[in-house]
């Protein structure tokens, strides 16, 4: 692990690989930390691409200032990551919140030579929001429910119940990973409000690198038309739909999403 600091806030970072095939950095959703990439980074660095982790400001050994926190902030970030590690060029993927960086990262930097957006929004007034009840299980805290259970409790509208069912050794070790980097109370807040205040809609005609949008079908976190949107807003984006599936697509499909984004990355 390797670190560098911006603003006051120390940010840490992974790199690995042997880079023939370009670097490839990816930004995590919100209060996730690195281990959300588990699924797409080895297959990649195996097949040539060196890879490059950062934990957002606020999640894991990155350290959690108070807030705000900005969606602009965390691409100056991610700015200061790839110029401490020496990276001229690099393909960009991002989820979630990540994929909110990742938009707002391309328009303002100049490094990126291609640029992948799953499960993502361009915010604004437009997109199409979190439901209610989405929202509301992964913030609520239900009474007397132990770390390990508030973890699942939230997570679960970023499954699917036949994943869930189907793979318990799995989610407990994603209980694990999370319970050693998620964000802090504050911090997850921070983000959330971030989250909240993006809005890129009036930017994205601008995006003049090769852009692949991934979205799950059946996403009950950001629903899928804010993957439509994106796609046809940002000129030339490939659009790539995997039905049925939930917000965390990238872990349910992984096999299908880390084939499909090394294709668009051999191409880019």
């Amino acid at each position: 692990m390797s670190t560098t600091e911006r603003d006051g806030v120390r940010l840490a970072y992974e790199r690995a690989g042997r880079g023939d095939a370009g670097t490839v950095v990816f930004l995590e959703g919100l209060g996730y930390g690195r281990w959300m990439w588990n699924w797409q980074a080895a297959p990649l660095r195996e097949a040539g691409y060196e890879t490059v982790l950062p934990d957002n400001r606020g999640t894991g050994d990155s350290t959690a200032p108070e807030g705000p926190y900005t969606i602009e902030a965390m691409a100056a970030d991610l700015e200061a990551v790839l110029a401490d590690a020496g990276v001229a060029s690099v393909h960009v993927v991002g989820a979630s919140m990540g994929g909110m960086i990742a938009q707002a990262y391309v328009d303002a930097y100049d490094r990126a030579e291609s640029l992948a957006l799953l499960c993502t929004s361009h915010g604004g007034e437009e997109a199409v929001p979190t439901p209610p009840e989405t929202r509301e299980r992964m913030f609520e805290t239900p009474e007397g429910a132990d770390e390990r259970e508030l973890i699942r409790h939230r997570m679960a509208p970023a499954m699917t119940a036949s994943f869930r069912e189907a793979n318990p050794d799995l989610i407990e070790r994603i209980v694990d990973w999370r319970l050693e980097s998620d964000a802090p109370p504050h911090a997850r807040q921070a983000q959330a409000a971030a989250v909240a205040g993006f809005d890129a809609s009036d930017r994205l005609h601008g995006i003049d690198v090769p852009t692949l949008v991934v979205h799950g079908t059946d996403d009950r976190v950001l629903p899928v038309e804010n993957g439509r949107q994106l796609a046809a807003a940002i000129p030339d984006a490939e659009l790539f739909l995997v039905e049925g599936a939930p917000h965390l697509v990238f872990v349910e499909h992984a096999d299908e999403v880390t084939a499909r984004l090394r294709r668009f990355l051999d191409g880019a």
